[in-house]
């Protein structure tokens, strides 16, 4: 039974932290605070925590998910990469052919070089 209690206190403890770290991750991403309110609510943050993390969290909490889906909002999306096609794709390809022809480069090679000029997505 002590085990299920420490492991119930260790849950609640790391609970409390991640709110807090969440908690102050705000404030300083908060544009409309100033710096003394700011570091008010640390103040009572640390000398209050539990009680201040409440308010907080019932003050504030409208205007945290409003920032955070702002965040994720404006957070560009990486998992379409395109690369950009060149800007005198002609010269690039013939550079590029004058590798293979040289054999600096395999056709292997050419063929990405190729495929990059032109702004093609080429995968396999």
């Amino acid at each position: 039974m002590d085990f299920i209690w420490w492991l119930l206190w260790i849950f609640w403890f790391t609970a409390y932290i991640y709110v807090v770290i969440v908690i102050i991750t705000d404030l300083f991403r908060d544009q409309e605070l100033n710096g003394w309110s700011k570091a008010a609510w640390l103040i009572f943050l640390i000398f209050l925590p539990f009680l201040t993390a409440l308010v907080y969290v019932v003050a504030r909490g409208k205007g945290m998910s409003q920032r955070a889906g702002a965040r994720y909002v404006s957070a560009p999306e990486s998992d379409e990469y395109k690369p950009a096609a060149s800007a005198n794709p002609a010269d690039d390809i013939a550079k590029a052919k004058a590798l293979l022809d040289a054999g600096t480069i395999s056709q292997g090679e050419f063929d990405a070089l190729k495929s990059k000029a032109l702004g093609n997505q080429f995968f396999g």
